[in-house]
Formats: C-alpha cells, sequence, structure tokens
C-alpha cells in the first residue's frame, strides 16, 4: 500500500498513482494508493511512521509533508528525518504563476506591475500555509516585492476553482495543477519557476528568461518508508522504483503533466535524505515566520 497524506486528485496523488503503477510493474505485485488525508498532510504521514517497517506500507511524501509539517505544526508527532527509510525522489515539478483570465497584464512584467500598484487589494489563494502552494507564493511574493493579501484554503483544489471562477486574483503551484486550465484559457500564466521553460506550457517563459532568475523552486516528490526497513527489503523498493522511473511509459505521463524524472544521480535514498535536509534548511525560517504572522 502507498497512502498519500492528500485527498484524491491533486499533484501528490496523481504523480503517487503513476509511479506505484510502475512499481508495481517492476515488483510483479500490486500497490493499492490510499489517500489519507487531513491535517496538511500529517495524518497519513503519521499513520506510515507507526507502520511496521515490513515493506507493505510505503508513504508518497512531498515538501508539505516532510518539509513545511516539521516548521508549522509543533506537536508533530513524527520527526521527517528520523521516523522514516527513504527510498528515493520520484519526480520534480516547477511551479507556475497564474491568475484569473480577466486581469489586465499580459506578460510577467505587466502582472508584476499590476500587483505593485494595487497591493493589498489583490487577493493570493494559496491551499494552506505550508502548502506548495504557498511556498511557491511566498518565493514570487518576496523575489518581485509584491504584498497582496493572503486567502487560504483546504487545499490545491478549492483555491484553484476560486482563481477560475474569478473569485480570488492569483495562485502559485504546481505545472500538473494548473496545466489544464492554462491551455483551456480558463486562466493567464505568466512564468514557470526555475532556468528552463515546462514542456507541459512551453509558451510561458521561464523565471530565467523573465528576468527574475531568482524565482526558482522545484517541488519534489519522493518515496517513504518507515524507519528500521530491513536493507534486503528496502534495496528491492529503491530498484523497483529506479526500474519504474526508467520505463519510457511512466516518464511520458510525468513530463506531459509538467513533471521532470530526477536523473539516476539524483534518485534513491541518498539524494531523497539530502534534498529533504536542504529544503528544512532553507524553509524552515521562512515558514515559521509566515506562520507567526498569520497568528
Amino acid at each position: 500500500m502507498m497512502v498519500v497524506p492528500y485527498p484524491a486528485g491533486g499533484p501528490s496523488d496523481v504523480v503517487a498513482r503513476i509511479v506505484a503503477d510502475g512499481m508495481s510493474r517492476a515488483l510483479g505485485q500490486s500497490i493499492v494508493v490510499e489517500n489519507v488525508g487531513g491535517a496538511g498532510g500529517t495524518i497519513g504521514t503519521g499513520r506510515v511512521a507507526e507502520a511496521h517497517a515490513d515493506g507493505y506500507t510505503l508513504l508518497a511524501a512531498s515538501m508539505g509533508s516532510h518539509v513545511s509539517a516539521p516548521a508549522l505544526y509543533p506537536n508533530l508527532k513524527y520527526d521527517s528525518t528520523k521516523d522514516f527509510t527513504p527510498i528515493g525522489v520520484t519526480a520534480y515539478a516547477p511551479a507556475a504563476i497564474v491568475s484569473k483570465k480577466d486581469i489586465p497584464a499580459n506578460n510577467l512584467k505587466e502582472f508584476v506591475d499590476y500587483l505593485k500598484k494595487n497591493g493589498e487589494s489583490v487577493k493570493q489563494a494559496h491551499g494552506g500555509v505550508g502548502a506548495s502552494s504557498h511556498m511557491a507564493c511566498m518565493l514570487f511574493n518576496s523575489v518581485v516585492g509584491a504584498k497582496p493579501s493572503q486567502v487560504a484554503y483546504r487545499g490545491t483544489g478549492p483555491a484553484l476553482n476560486d482563481v477560475i471562477g474569478g473569485h480570488v486574483d492569483f495562485f502559485c503551484e504546481q505545472v500538473v495543477s494548473v496545466m489544464g486550465a492554462v491551455k483551456g484559457g480558463s486562466l493567464k500564466a505568466y512564468v514557470v519557476s526555475g532556468d528552463t521553460r515546462s514542456p507541459a506550457l512551453p509558451d510561458v517563459p521561464s523565471a530565467k528568461e523573465a528576468g527574475i532568475p531568482d524565482y526558482s523552486i522545484n517541488v519534489w516528490s519522493g518515496v517513504f518508508a518507515p524507519k528500521g526497513l530491513p536493507k534486503p527489503v528496502a534495496d528491492k523498493l529503491v530498484a523497483a522504483l529506479d526500474k519504474a522511473l526508467d520505463d519510457p511509459a511512466v516518464a511520458k505521463r510525468l513530463q506531459e503533466l509538467g513533471g521532470t524524472v530526477p536523473p539516476k544521480a539524483d534518485r534513491g535514498p541518498g539524494p531523497l535524505a539530502e534534498r529533504l535536509k536542504n529544503d528544512i534548511g532553507r524553509w524552515d525560517p521562512i515558514l515559521k515566520t509566515a506562520a507567526a504572522k498569520l497568528n
């Protein structure tokens, strides 16, 4: 079983189902995905932390469950760096800055000018403090010097729906979540984070192209097991994940959604543990400061 600590249909769930399907084929054994949402991903994550370390319970982890939660939940029942066995990174995804379609801006410069001119009258949605959409917008606002009002939702879906419906003004979220609405004309997209364009939104400039190279956030997904997993079992799961990510069909499905399969050097337990450590160091003070301002 692979536990997704968020509701069905969100970016973590979509990636997990693709990866679980690939790992199932590699193992010759079905991996069932179970959504255990609630409390910012901490309920499902905590369940896996307490599960028996036999290889039959896995976690589809994210920056929310493992980077944001430790900063935002002082009484968290798990330690994201100690209570899990890392299996590997599954995918990276850039963030896209999108707005409701009637915002009077047609490129990033015009959008930033609009944000600065209108200040707190501009409403920025996010899927909850510590969600990838919250983190992506915090960084964007800091880089461009914008100070919009914050409107929190319980997840990506409700936030996205309200941007499309025109109830709030803009949103920063993984390409996998906004790609369809952008291509369908329901949203405007101004930039994607990082140095290169996303193949899923080839007409949208990268942050480097658009003149804001400091807007760099690569949202990752990963697989963990409970701590204490026997090494032979861990090795088998690591190999299955690696084989799944080498499958052209898996890579194609992730790329079509705006994700990137990590190169071999960036997969596996070591790279996942290192990325987690580095991201906690980067985001912990930022998230704690943001949370304090909301309390």
